[in-house]
């Protein structure tokens, strides 16, 4: 791929991220407490479900924002390999990483055989922990698995 190309490809991709997270941002989470994010003035007259459904609502959409600022690094750790030239390489091999996979994820760090393994490191750990699929968190090495 082209550097201009990966270039605008990058920027399209960050500025998404960055949308969908100013959503977040700016309707569902800011600042606020868990208790402040129910809008009860008192939690006792609300019922049990309810709290429960709130409390679930407000994990999944920080979860989904964790991924997004995760998605985010992931664009600029490419950019800035994309200025040393090393953008379009797997982080493990050193192999070229085909245009197919970069154009349909820009910001991705690892061949196919690689990603894959990855992969299967993290199912195999999460399955040991006994807590079933984890993403990986590598957040600044090459075994991120989510987003990828």
């Amino acid at each position: 791929m082209e550097t201009d190309q990966a270039r605008q490809r990058l920027a399209e991709e960050r500025e998404r991220l960055a949308d969908v997270r100013s959503t977040f941002d700016d309707e569902r989470l800011g600042e606020q407490s868990e208790s402040e994010s129910v809008g009860e003035i008192s939690s006792y007259d609300q019922h049990q479900a309810d709290m429960g459904t709130e409390t679930f609502e407000r994990e999944k959409d920080l979860s989904i924002l964790e991924q997004v600022e995760a998605e985010l690094g992931d664009v600029e750790h490419a950019l800035r390999r994309l200025d040393e030239g090393t953008y379009g390489t797997c982080e493990v091999c050193g192999r070229v990483i085909p245009d197919e996979r970069l154009e349909v994820m820009p910001a991705t760090r690892l061949c196919l055989e690689h990603q894959a393994e990855a992969e299967r490191t993290v199912r195999r750990s999460g399955e040991r922990a006994g807590v079933g699929m984890m993403s990986a968190d590598g957040e600044s090495g090459p075994g991120r698995a989510s987003g990828e």
